[in-house]
């Protein structure tokens, strides 16, 4: 049988549930202008611990984003992908009947699925016993109602999968639908992820030693850890030529990626295989390392995680490094949605011609070695023609997706 032949794929729709923003055009200005989504914990009761903040989406009301869905039916991860999943789609411009019609699906990542709802059963659990639980929540905990939800609510009939890979999902889930287009496998696909705010998260991270006081300051000379956040991210793939046929906006072409797991330690990244992947993702789209103009980092802002990271672009990038900055000062680590936000903040910077900064950096932690350029304070103006987003996660899954300016 003759092959089918693989197919240019593009990005021509954005949605964000951030904690910066509502919708791209929000999120994107609050990006460029380093504003910092970052407060008190509102969820739930934080005095025990001595790092009460976190990156929340305030004012989110899921009745005002979404058509379909019942809100009191699902929990906040899968309102989060839905309603982002729903801006997606809006802002692509594409006609909802037709998405519904062709092979459209989702692909969600997440870090701990609806943690949120885990929350409130493990406290009935322990106040009610078994038979206490509100089976309303029960119906609502599984992970893959994440994708369901964004699949319910766009009436779409396609794959509807829920990666649950942690810090990196996103871009595994990108990937994945990538190459669910690229082969002729779907048709169009949303990708993205989606994670609530929620106190075993915040314990956890608490417990390892990772969380911030106050802020995170990736790659700041004085970082001590992460703070957690919410959010949902989604991007719609299509392939180029049906994006040309209906004269879409294309934020960007998905020129490759690659995926690879270190097997080594639970939570301490590997340079050496960070760098493999990134050398897997160039050459997959074809692309050297000389020609990314900007990197996207996982940045958390941990002591390890930003000096292990820089370690690795310069085992690949030499002392040529590109500009790298990382959107979690301003966003916290969103966890499974985190390279999804990511992925946008690249696409925004390909349209709109800058790079994302860094906020909160003070110095630049002088370890780091020479040239480090983390964009501090505010975006930068700047020519920006293809871009490397990065996702890690524990375990040691390590993602990369590389996008380009569509020309």
């Amino acid at each position: 049988m003759p092959e089918t032949p693989v197919r240019r794929v593009v990005i021509t729709g954005l949605g964000a549930v951030s904690p910066v923003g509502i919708g791209v055009k929000d999120f994107a200005d609050a990006v460029r202008a380093g504003r910092v989504g970052i407060g008190p914990v509102r969820s739930f009761d934080a005095t025990p611990f001595p790092s009460r903040n976190a990156a929340e989406v305030a004012g989110f009301e899921p009745a005002a984003v979404l058509r379909n869905l019942d809100p009191d039916r699902w929990g906040r991860s899968a309102l989060l992908a839905a309603a982002a999943s729903r801006l997606a789609v809006e802002d692509s411009g594409i006609d909802a009947r037709e998405l519904r019609a062709g092979r459209s699906g989702s692909i969600m990542g997440t870090t701990s699925g609806e943690s949120a709802v885990a929350q409130s059963l493990g406290g009935q659990w322990v106040t009610q016993g078994l038979k206490g639980l509100e089976p309303r929540l029960v119906g609502q905990m599984p992970a893959g109602q994440i994708a369901g939800a964004v699949n319910a609510e766009l009436g779409l009939s396609g794959d509807a999968q829920t990666i649950p890979t942690a810090c990196s999902a996103s871009n595994y889930a990108l990937g994945y639908a990538f190459d669910m287009v690229r082969s002729g496998e779907a048709d169009l696909m949303l990708a993205g992820g989606a994670d609530s705010v929620n106190r075993l998260t915040h314990a956890g991270f608490y417990a390892l030693g990772a969380m911030a006081k106050d802020l995170p300051q990736p790659f700041d000379a004085g970082r001590s850890g992460i703070v957690t956040g919410e959010g949902g991210a989604a991007l719609l793939l299509e392939p180029l030529d049906h994006a040309l046929a209906r004269g879409a906006r294309i934020y960007a072409e998905v020129l490759g990626y690659a995926a690879n797991c270190d097997a080594a330690h639970m939570v301490h990244p590997d340079a050496t295989s960070i760098a493999a992947c990134i050398r897997a993702a160039h050459r997959d789209a074809g692309v050297t390392p000389e020609q990314i103009d900007y990197i996207c980092a996982h940045g958390t802002g941990t002591p390890t995680n930003d000096s292990t990271e820089i370690r690795a672009v310069r085992q690949v990038f030499g002392d040529g490094l590109p500009p790298i900055s990382s959107i979690k000062s301003m966003l916290g680590h969103t966890m499974g949605a985190a390279s999804g936000f990511g992925a946008i903040a690249c696409c925004t910077a390909l349209e709109q011609d800058f790079l994302p900064p860094t906020a909160n950096l003070v110095e630049t932690d002088p370890e780091l070695g020479p040239g480090v350029d983390c964009v501090p304070g505010r975006g930068r103006d700047a020519r920006v023609d293809i871009v490397q987003n990065h996702g890690f996660a524990f375990g040691g899954n390590n993602v990369i997706t590389i996008l380009g300016r569509y020309s």
